[in-house]
């Protein structure tokens, strides 16, 4: 039975990665040094692994490792101090040991001792006579153990291991991943997977709380037990801030590896210690060997953990459908980003609002449209939200506001006074300075400020209730209309409702779909629209499609409407035209 704390030694002595590595110049001249002060023709730099003695540096020793069994290196590891056996066949222990055997009479070895105090193996010197060891050869002894130790030390970290976990880092696990494939079949199905620790949301929160040494401790903690989980034969990567990585055992495939994922699963959600302060998700990519730069074998296995995040299960194991779609999401935002120094690409457009009582068109809400050059017609429901996840809200937002007003300008010079409502975003909110960049573009184009309303939904403003209440408050002040959207799928209530400056209420287009043949929805948009103007509030209703509808919203005593009953999103230039041939429509009948 291994004890603990030879497994915690072995676990130091692997975090080094020293196994089985190719000599290096820098430890054999420590060993030549060893020999030449105790002139004595076998040295060697040894490391006690759970079976052997392995020589990353050797002199005078024809085999690369020896039992550990009888030898004296593996006492020096375990008790971290120097060990001296000036007669093998006269030692009770060690005379029948295999390096008695083969005629070794005399060693010397000093302790290779990490930072924790975890002895990796000894810096030896062997001799096939019997002597002593002064005490001047010892102290140098000592002090190439050291050398040697730093080296370590130093190999370790120059710019490959993680400070925090001691793991490799992620250069390492491509470097690792491309000589991987070079040295296997070309083809060969292999499993890579990621483990992360903690959402980006809740490492903020415990930054925030707790400070960033608790995000260190559970990364230290998940790379430990990560390394215990997966065992010696496989190699552990601090690859992310707080994710890890691995291989597959050889041989698996997706079931069999979520069946042992499942298996698992108790032990990997509490990774991170007993007190996990983060949930653990997993990403499982397949992939086969030379198919895929190393990079994108990272890249899908950390997709797949995020979608497994997103639908709140353990793990997921990597779509191409999935992957597809957020590629074509990194490009849409990409090319979206650089679209905006040179918008030729986008428009917008506008649907008219139309006055319940009258007919008459009274307003229009601009809405923006991309022509990607390669993709083509990109809708809004995927670039917007995009977007706001981003910061190119602000830039967004200042575009539409200068090409709405500029073409208000336009209309109003046209005799046609209409008001343009234009969509904002939470981030607009917390713009300090917005509400006078919003002046200052009516300023320039002689636009009065009643004629631009501003559309805001309730989640929007719930993100920061206060600062919301006075940037909407510096908006109303400086004369600009302002409008709750999609009104009735948020935080609805009388309590924000009743503080908000705003004017007008926007019903959202999900009521509209059954209100003619379902009385308990029709009850529902009557009461919001009651309670509305009862605040004083102006109502449109949106997404109105057929005249059924639009006959009980007659029964509501909502203002106005909006929807492909009367017009889809049209251009500019036929705006006008829309407006004219409504005007006469109305006239004759």
């Amino acid at each position: 039975m291994v004890s603990a704390a030879e497994t915690e030694r072995l676990d130091a002595l692997r975090r080094f990665d020293l196994l089985d590595t190719p000599p290096g110049e820098s430890f054999d001249r420590i060993t030549r040094m060893a020999s030449q002060i105790f002139g004595l023709s076998i040295a060697a730099v040894s490391l006690t692994d759970s079976d052997r003695q392995w020589f990353k540096s050797r002199i005078g020793v024809e085999h690369w490792s020896v039992t550990r069994q009888k030898a004296p290196c593996s006492q020096v590891a375990e008790s971290c101090d120097l060990v001296v056996i000036e007669d093998f066949l006269t030692d009770p222990y060690y005379h029948d040991s295999a390096l008695a055997k083969a005629g070794v009479r005399f060693y010397a070895g000093a302790p290779l001792v990490t930072r924790d105090g975890f002895g990796l193996g000894a810096m030896c010197v062997l001799g096939t006579s019997p002597r002593q060891a002064q005490p001047s050869e010892l102290a140098a002894l000592r002090d190439l153990a050291a050398m040697v130790m730093s080296q370590i030390e130093l190999q370790h970290a120059f710019g490959r291991i993680d400070p925090i976990s001691e793991l490799p880092n992620r250069t390492q696990f491509i470097d690792d991943l491309s000589d991987f494939a070079r040295d296997h079949t070309s083809g060969e199905r292999r499993i890579a997977v990621l483990v992360d620790l903690i959402s980006v949301d809740q490492m903020n929160h415990v930054v925030r709380v707790m400070g960033q040494a608790a995000i260190d401790s559970m990364v230290k903690a998940a790379a430990r037990n990560f390394r215990l989980l997966i065992g010696p034969q496989r190699k552990a990567y601090h690859v992310g801030a707080t994710q890890l990585a691995a291989l597959a055992p050889d041989g698996m495939d997706e079931v069999a590896y979520s069946d042992l994922l499942t298996v698992r699963a108790e032990r990997l959600r509490k990774l991170g210690g007993p007190d996990a302060i983060g949930t653990t998700v997993i990403g499982v990519a397949p992939f086969a060997l030379g198919d895929l730069p190393p990079t994108d074998v990272l890249r899908i296995a950390q997709g797949a953990a995020q979608d497994a995040r997103s639908k709140g299960k353990l793990f997921q194991i990597h779509s191409n459908t999935l992957d597809n779609a957020s590629q074509r999401s990194f490009t849409l935002l990409r090319d979206f980003e650089a679209a905006l120094q040179s918008p030729s690409g986008f428009r917008l457009v506008y649907q008219p609002r139309v006055d319940l009582t009258s007919g008459r068109c009274v307003g229009a809400e601009a809405l923006m449209r991309w022509m990607h050059p390669t993709l083509g017609p990109i809708s809004p429901g995927e670039f917007i939200p995009l977007v706001e996840r981003m910061a190119l809200a602000t830039p967004t937002t200042a575009w539409v506001l200068e090409t709405a007003v500029s073409q208000m300008a336009r209309w109003h010079a046209a005799g046609m006074e209409l008001i343009v409502s234009v969509n904002i975003s939470s981030t607009n909110l917390h713009e300090p300075d917005f509400a006078s960049r919003v002046s200052q573009v009516l300023a320039r184009h002689g636009v009065s400020p009643e004629f631009l309303e501003l559309e805001i939904t309730e989640t929007a403003v719930m993100n920061d209730a206060e600062q919301a209440l006075r940037q909407l408050k510096d908006l109303a002040a400086a004369g600009i209309r302002l409008a709750i959207d999609d009104f009735g799928t948020g935080y609805s209530s009388l309590s924000y409702l009743q503080r908000l400056p705003v004017h007008v209420v926007k019903i959202d287009r999900s009521f509209m779909g059954d209100l003619d043949t379902d009385p308990r929805q029709l009850s529902l948009v009557t009461m919001m629209v009651l309670m509305a103007k009862h605040l004083g509030h102006r109502v449109v209703a949106e997404g109105v499609e057929t005249q059924e509808v639009l006959d009980q919203l007659r029964l509501t005593a909502c203002d106005e409407v909006q929807g492909y009953f009367f017009a889809r999103p049209i251009p500019a230039d036929e705006f006008i035209k829309w407006t004219e041939t409504r005007a006469s429509n109305l006239a004759v009948g």
